[in-house]
């Protein structure tokens, strides 16, 4: 009898935890926007066999848009875009709302859903302007800008995918992934051509930015914000930390100089992280994936239940392959990272 009881009220706790998470990521309304994305019947970009559907489906999503901000912040102009216009100390967990669902309607909506968030996002990009400390001028809709910001995203979230994802992918769902994300992110103001389309090119495309990157006051301002008073209660801010220690792991160690966060030698820190920090990470994304693999939360349910109706769509890629679609990841997909300020 008390083994049950134990039983039901662990179960309790844990349905509790996963939507207290969803409600973060994706708001209170969380099963509206749900429904906006399993419960049209329409072309989609993307299937269940996709890489992209793969890694934003996996809760290493939630180390990896932490490691995408920190990334992002050594651009001086991403990050006085980001300072002077998103409020993200303000108001940080409606931003990371809205990127969760920029991501989640680009990977599983429908086409018509898709578009149109797109549209919304870049006409938002045409107002954010303005000069940064440094006196140069910065715009969101800039190419060159956007495509720093889409290269640290989708760098980033490879990495922690392949550290502490389910089913890491294939050197050549490497290069899929690189070029699905490509596909999307050109729909931003990109020109398709000057976008990585293998795993070397966006390794090459990072390098290439690294000497316009800078240690900035608002960069630093941004990465303690970030990992030493995030906004969330003192309860779950051992569970964050260990993500974070997770996402730092994965860092470039000249990144980490950059922000601060080693001081030791490279070798070192690569112990440190072998030992310490990659585990971490391991752990609580595990962790996460059993709590957002909760009934409650989990997305199968409606995939199931549309699939049972009748209601399988056929889904499209921006190249125009067709994909068939149904099948619904488990919760955590675009949970973390950042669409462009």
């Amino acid at each position: 009898m008390r083994q049950g009881w134990e039983h039901d009220h662990g179960a309790r706790l844990r349905t509790r935890a996963a939507l207290g998470l969803r409600e973060r990521i994706a708001g209170t309304d969380a099963d509206r926007r749900a429904d906006q994305i399993w419960g049209e019947v329409g072309e989609r970009w993307f299937g269940p066999d996709d890489a992209i559907w793969q890694v934003h489906a996996d809760t290493s999503m939630f180390s990896g848009g932490l490691r995408a901000l920190l990334l992002q912040s050594l651009h001086p102009s991403a990050m006085a875009g980001v300072a002077e216009h998103s409020g993200y100390k303000g108001d940080p967990w409606g931003r990371l709302q809205r990127t969760s669902h920029y991501i989640a309607i680009t990977t599983y909506g429908t086409v018509r859903h898709a578009e149109a968030t797109i549209g919304a996002i870049r006409h938002l990009h045409g107002r954010v302007v303005g000069t940064a400390p440094d006196g140069r001028p910065y715009a969101a809709n800039d190419p060159h800008l956007l495509r720093w910001v889409h290269a640290a995203e989708a760098e980033s979230f490879l990495a922690t995918h392949q550290a502490f994802g389910a089913r890491p992918l294939t050197r050549e769902q490497l290069d899929e992934y690189v070029a699905q994300t490509a596909q999307v992110s050109s729909r931003l103001g990109v020109d398709l051509a000057a976008l990585p389309q293998t795993y070397d090119e966006l390794m090459q495309t990072i390098e290439s930015y690294r000497a316009e990157l800078v240690t900035t006051p608002a960069a630093t301002e941004a990465a303690r914000f970030l990992l030493l008073t995030p906004p969330i209660d003192r309860v779950a801010r051992l569970g964050y930390w260990t993500l974070a220690a997770g996402a730092i792991s994965t860092l470039p160690p000249w990144s980490r100089r950059m922000l601060g966060l080693s001081v030791l030698p490279d070798q070192m820190t690569g112990g440190l992280d072998r030992a310490v920090g990659r585990p971490l990470g391991r752990a609580a994304t595990a962790t996460t994936r059993w709590l957002m693999s909760d009934p409650a939360v989990a997305n199968e349910s409606r995939s199931r239940a549309a699939l049972a109706a009748g209601q399988r769509p056929e889904a499209k890629s921006p190249t125009g392959q067709v994909h068939p679609s149904g099948a619904t990841p488990s919760q955590g997909a675009g949970a973390g990272s950042d669409n462009p300020p």
